[in-house]
């Protein structure tokens, strides 16, 4: 059975991936009706993009998570026109929505220097509001992170995906004999000879029913959405949770993390998808792996022996299929190198469109 100790709830408290903070525009300044001055317009909350920012450096900067812009300038003999009220800039991660109250998105920022303005600043006292200022706009927002990577790692628990990670990149994460060994999630990057960087996300492993949100659920999902390509990983031997869940095989194992992405949102089973099957130096790994390559290339034929319930819609189509091991190390070149090839295949196939889209306009204009 799996046990969650308190060390590792507080661990996983320390990233923070979700974020309520009240945001209020300036108010804006007082007219002057003798001459017919305007006050300034009160300052403007902004939402800024910055590579390393977290949501927990914000929450620790500023506790009360209030962020509140300058009052305008009231009009006076020596201005008519009164100055705008500074600006609040909060500097917040890439990968952010932003969402309403009511979990509306209103807003994204995906790349440093992005944007979002949060809460407008009053307008300044004028003879259409016979010269007393007007209060700015409030409201209280949430900042949703997800994470952006080229390649997200998916896999159930003890699959040896963290393993994976810092065997591929410089990414030390935490590794144990336990199932929920990763329990928030962990970036690392595979370096090249050309000096070609991939990024690559660790993420929670997933369990059966996390679509709906059970054991890390949408925690984990999310962040797959903004991977370029997922690489799955499964262990050879198969996999069962605890004592009291079912044993599931390799070919199982594909199905239902394919079935769990489908089910929370289907267009995750149509990214680029890689799969690394791992633990190949243990025993009678040769005849699982033999049986499961058979079981791949004639999906279909298979699938009659199996609960209705763990039949994805649409089975992943893998552009690469390698067997590894992250204990001896065998497959883990080969690996960097099928994750490079189809990373760039993938961005190749994105600039072929764009300049296909461009040239159609060219025409068109014509």
């Amino acid at each position: 059975m799996v046990r969650c100790g308190a060390a590792v709830l507080r661990k996983y408290s320390n990233f923070i991936d979700d974020l309520r903070v009240y945001v209020r525009g300036g108010t804006g300044g007082m007219g002057y009706p003798n001459l017919g001055g305007e006050g300034g317009r009160g300052g403007d909350v902004w939402f800024v993009a910055r590579e390393r920012t977290t949501l927990k450096s914000i929450r620790e900067k500023y506790p009360q998570k209030r962020f509140v812009a300058g009052t305008g300038a009231n009009s006076s003999v020596r201005a008519l026109k009164g100055e705008k009220g500074k600006d609040c800039e909060v500097y917040v991660p890439m990968g952010i929505s932003v969402l309403d109250d009511d979990g509306k998105q209103i807003g994204e920022l995906n790349a440093a220097g992005e944007r979002f303005l949060a809460a407008r600043g009053g307008p300044g006292g004028s003879l259409a509001t016979n010269f007393l200022p007007c209060k700015g706009q409030r409201r209280t927002v949430h900042l949703d992170l997800k994470l952006i990577a080229d390649v997200g790692l998916v896999g159930f628990p003890n699959a040896g995906k963290s393993s994976l990670l810092s065997k591929i990149s410089h990414a030390k994460p935490q590794i144990a004999n336990y199932a929920f060994t990763t329990i928030q999630p962990e970036l690392g990057k595979i370096m090249y000879a050309d000096y070609k960087q991939i990024s690559v996300a660790d993420l929670p492993g997933l369990i059966e029913g996390a679509h709906a949100n059970k054991g890390m659920g949408h925690k984990f999902l999310k962040h797959v959405e903004r991977t370029k390509q997922l690489l799955l990983v499964v262990d050879i031997s198969g996999f069962q949770l605890s004592v009291k869940t079912q044993f599931r095989t390799a070919f199982e194992t594909i199905l239902l993390l394919t079935k769990e992405l489908e089910l929370y949102k289907e267009e995750l089973v149509t990214k680029p998808a890689l799969l690394a099957i791992n633990k190949i130096d243990l025993p009678c790994a040769k005849d699982n792996l033999d049986e499961l390559m058979t079981q791949l290339q004639n999906p279909q034929d298979f699938l009659h022996l199996l609960e209705e319930e763990i039949i994805p819609a649409n089975t992943l189509e893998f552009r690469e299929i390698i067997p590894i091991s992250t204990y001896t190390g065998e497959g883990i070149a080969e690996l960097k190198t099928c994750i490079r090839k189809s990373i760039d295949e993938q961005a190749e196939q994105v600039n072929e469109e764009y300049r296909k889209k461009k040239l159609l306009l060219l025409q068109t204009s014509k």
